[in-house]
């Protein structure tokens, strides 16, 4: 009697089992205030087991790259500012250095300089939002005050350079818009003698902490070999064991004469690329405090009155100077036919333009590589496997910034 009882109970389960499915298909995003902007993945979960993962880019059309093509050479600059708007100097930079491929120019040696300061620091801005918004997202709320307290500082330093402290169009082609401020060696020597301390501080309060280590150890791991499979560069490679770093293995500007190290991590999960981050700032405040003992006087600009932008005092004051600046802003700057590929190691990354010029003063095609758009396509495939709250971690620690993401 029991066991025909028993039977007939395993038999109904059974047949429940083919109606009752523990999976379930959930959004993540686009509104998720841990997905970083307008990213949307979705997620097939068993429990709180992510098995399968989908992302969707398509949630940003400005069509950044066509409006590289309908723009001229000097109104496009703006427009980078809006790819990684967490280190815009960057950007500016890479784009300009290409079109300056193309013209044959080669920039003084003083803004060699002022470039390669403005890289370092959208290096440790970059790096800082990364972390403290990684931490935010697991909880830990006064890491996120002492690092931003740091990025503020670093606005306020490019706010004296330029004027501008988020979107800053500083770099010019042949030049930048304006020379460094008197006062630019005492912000810096302020700024780069707070920051190690703090960056010191935070490392005290995650690096053994227990429930930091448990969210983020062996969490997201990506293999160096699967980092090279799907293309990406920056700290995310480097933490996976991919000694790769263009500043040393494709020089530009000043580079060859700075003494920096290359940072690299073993396990290639969330918990290296924290570190590698950590110590890739304390790199970059090395490489600034080199600068600027070795910044030299001397020109800014290019001396080349096609793509030279006139003074303003000139302008005001002669009417030919005044005629030729409007015509530099107005019609644009005439470039030869060609087409230039030119990268930088931006601070997730290998970031390039590639431009093809037909002649005049619009490249006939624009195209953008940005790290953010390899690193996306790796967020699906690290996260299987994992939990939900994991999927978190592993996307803040990946850095991903939606404006690379359009097309």
């Amino acid at each position: 009697m029991i066991k025909d009882i028993r039977t007939s109970l395993l038999e109904e389960r059974q047949n429940l089992s083919d109606f009752y499915n523990p999976q379930v298909m959930i959004n993540m995003g686009p509104s998720h205030p841990s997905m970083h902007g307008t990213l949307r993945v979705m997620c097939r979960v068993n429990g709180e087991v992510v098995e399968d993962a989908t992302c969707e880019i398509g949630y940003l059309h400005r069509g950044i790259e066509k409006l590289g093509e309908a723009k001229t050479y000097h109104q496009w600059i703006v427009y980078t500012d809006r790819l990684n708007y967490c280190s815009a100097l960057t950007n500016n930079i890479a784009y300009v250095m290409a079109v300056e491929d193309l013209l044959k120019l080669e920039v003084t040696e003083r803004c060699q300089w002022i470039r390669v300061i403005c890289m370092e620091l959208s290096r440790i801005i970059d790096h800082l939002i990364c972390i403290a918004i990684n931490a935010l997202d697991m909880g830990a709320l006064t890491c996120f005050w002492y690092l931003y307290h740091w990025r503020e500082e670093a606005y306020t330093i490019i706010e004296a350079m330029c004027g501008m402290r988020l979107t800053t169009s500083y770099s010019r082609i042949g030049g930048m818009s304006y020379d460094l401020p008197d006062n630019f060696d005492s912000m810096m020597n302020k700024f780069l003698k707070g920051l190690p301390k703090s960056i010191d501080d935070v490392e005290k309060l995650l690096s053994a902490n227990r429930i930091w280590v448990d969210r983020t150890k062996d969490v997201g791991i990506l293999t160096k070999d699967e980092c090279l499979d799907f293309g990406l560069t920056g700290p995310v490679a480097r933490a996976s064991g991919v000694d790769f770093d263009l500043r040393r293995d494709r020089p530009y500007y000043t580079y060859p004469e700075l003494d920096f190290e290359v940072v690299c991590g073993v396990n290639g999960d969330v918990y290296d690329r924290y570190l590698v981050r950590m110590e890739e700032i304390r790199q970059s405040a090395h490489i600034l405090a080199q600068c600027v003992k070795k910044l030299p006087k001397g020109p800014l600009w290019v001396d080349d009155r096609l793509v030279k932008i006139p003074a303003k005092a000139d302008v005001y004051n002669n009417m030919e100077t005044l005629i030729h600046h409007f015509k530099i802003f107005m019609e644009g700057v005439d470039v030869p036919p060609g087409e230039s590929y030119n990268c930088v190691e931006a601070p997730n990354g290998e970031l390039g333009f590639y431009i093809v010029s037909r002649g005049g003063p619009k490249s006939w095609r624009t195209r953008v590589k940005p790290p953010s758009l390899l690193l996306f396509q790796s967020f699906e495939y690290s996260m299987k496997g994992a939990k939900i709250p994991d999927a978190v971690s592993i996307l803040g620690s990946l850095n991903i910034i939606a404006g690379e993401l359009d097309r």
